[in-house]
């Protein structure tokens, strides 16, 4: 077996030669058979395949109607990664202000009765009324305005 964490030069030119084993072999099979997975580790899991029997990047990349550099990026995961190069990493980011509770008491808060002397509701007496509640430490307009648009069915 090639020793897949030092980047190595094949014969079409691939810096990272993929040689699967017998059992990531069917895992990848499996996997693919069953389609219960996300398309992206299925997408992996042909590329994976395909490169394991010796097909270049672009080769693999016209099959599978994917980039090239999807093909590559591929390839170098899984040298470094084994089979958790199928898997998505954590994306970077804030961690999501609201969890699905909180979305759905500021769906209902949206939907009640506005706050006396006013006639409805706005995105910053709506962030303000979940600080108060103790729902989150500080909350934006712009975090309410795009959870109302994806949860909220329009009112007439």
């Amino acid at each position: 077996m090639v020793d897949t964490l030092r980047p190595q030069w094949g014969a079409m030119g691939n810096r990272y030669i993929i040689e699967l084993t017998g059992e990531e072999r069917t895992q990848l099979l499996d996997l693919v058979k069953k389609g219960k997975s996300s398309a992206r580790e299925i997408a992996r899991a042909h590329i994976l395949l395909s490169a394991d029997r010796g097909e270049c990047d672009k080769a693999i990349a016209e099959a599978l109607h994917v980039s090239v550099p999807t093909v590559f990026r591929t390839r170098r995961r899984f040298a470094q990664e084994r089979l958790a190069a199928l898997k998505e990493r954590p994306r970077p980011g804030a961690k999501p202000k609201l969890d699905g509770k909180g979305e759905a008491l500021l769906v209902a808060l949206a939907c009640s009765e506005a706050p006396g002397g006013r006639e409805r509701w706005t995105v910053r007496l709506l962030a303000d009324r979940m600080v108060e509640l103790e729902v989150v430490e500080s909350l934006s307009r712009e975090t309410v305005r795009r959870v109302l648009k994806r949860g909220r069915p329009n009112r007439g």
